[in-house]
């Protein structure tokens, strides 16, 4: 049996084949009938997925994409408050700092942030916040419904980054108060990496920017996505629709509500784990926060290095995460995202424990912990 390595990490996810066959057919005109019943079925399940009556267009790039598109259309020359309680967080602040003026309120990493601060600088005047949903880097959930009511409260713009979020977990746009938000394909949707979906609010259209990106520019993705057949502004990557279109297919067939409470189920499943071998997890939490039910942060222990870890998982061909930037070599990460399921965590689970052990860590049983949790 040919070998392929098991993608445990926090994007991107191993591809259905279903999905993978998708991309390898012939060409097909993306200004013909085809292509925009394609795109119109892939957006209305991705609305469900984002809990949104909105306005949802594709764009040919990575979630970082869609998160710039969000701030150069809605959030030019605006008074901006980015907050940041991890990489990608970080990552919004540096987009904000490209075309507005930024206020970056920080927290640890994996610690909870601080709505109190938000709340005054709303009140000084900010127009416009952003903040990662789902902040993968830390393994913490952060307070979406808590920040749109602050800034529904104060007539603010709320920017959201659902990439790690949307599709495997709980995500209300419409009622939480998001104004923009974004997903990425190679995430919880189990698509290959090179698409952003994002969804716009009425507010939000009613402030765009004048001064618009000519690639990302989002009314003309709403120009040419209102017509029949649904188009995108310009040379969209077709493999790519094709195959985010079959996921989607996928996840129809197998249920929204059924798909989360897969994915909480493997999240509870590697929290369980880490419990059973004496092993911290990595975010401190209070009642606004919570962990990532796509991703997992567990500090490494004393003794321990990186490469004695995940280097000794990785020679069971399984990749898992380890930090970023300053976090290196100090926690690792196990993603539970997109079409895994039991086999795959259970697999991953005894490759961490065998390293553990034989990295001298005198680790409980993790691993039927985790088995209870996934029969349960």
């Amino acid at each position: 049996m040919e070998q392929e390595p098991l993608l445990m990490i926090p994007g991107p996810v191993p591809i259905p084949q279903r999905v993978r066959a998708a991309m390898t057919r012939q060409a097909i005109n993306h200004r013909g009938p085809e292509f925009g019943a394609a795109y119109a079925e892939t957006v209305q399940t991705l609305k469900t997925l984002f809990g949104t009556v909105n306005e949802l267009y594709i764009i040919s790039g990575s979630g970082s994409a869609g998160m710039e598109a969000g701030v150069a259309n809605f959030a030019r020359d605006k008074r901006i408050v980015s907050l940041v309680n991890g990489k990608f967080g970080d990552r919004f602040a540096k987009i904000g700092a490209r075309y507005g003026t930024v206020t970056s309120l920080e927290s640890e990493w994996g610690t909870p942030l601080d709505l109190a601060a938000l709340e005054q600088e709303l009140e000084a005047g900010a127009e416009v916040v952003t903040m990662v949903h789902n902040e993968t880097s830390a393994g913490i959930k952060n307070p979406a419904p808590e920040v749109g009511k602050l800034t529904r409260k104060h007539d603010a713009l709320f920017i959201m980054d659902g990439v790690t979020s949307i599709g495997g977990d709980d995500v209300r746009m419409d009622e939480w108060g998001v104004d923009i938000a974004v997903v990425g394909s190679q995430k919880c949707l189990a698509a290959p990496a090179g698409l952003a979906a994002i969804a716009v609010g009425e507010r939000a259209w009613d402030r765009i920017s004048e001064k618009r990106p000519f690639y990302l520019d989002m009314a003309a993705y709403r120009k040419s996505g209102s017509g029949t057949p649904m188009e995108t502004p310009y040379t969209p990557a077709v493999p790519l629709f094709l195959a985010l279109h079959e996921a989607c297919k996928i996840i129809e067939e197998e249920g929204v509500p059924a798909r989360i409470a897969r994915h909480r189920r493997m999240a509870d499943s590697v929290r369980a784990a880490a419990k059973g071998w004496g092993v911290d997890l990595f975010p401190t939490l209070d009642a606004h926060h919570a962990y990532s039910n796509t991703a997992t942060a567990m500090r490494i222990p004393d003794g321990i290095t990186d490469k004695d870890l995940r280097g000794t998982v990785k020679k069971f061909g399984i990749e898992i995460a380890g930090g970023q930037d300053h976090l290196k070599g100090k926690i690792f990460r196990i993603g539970t995202m997109g079409g895994v399921g039991a086999q795959e965590i259970l697999a991953t689970l005894a490759a961490v424990q065998f390293a553990l052990k034989k990295s001298g860590f005198a680790a409980g049983d993790g691993v039927e912990a985790a088995a209870e949790v996934l029969l349960g």
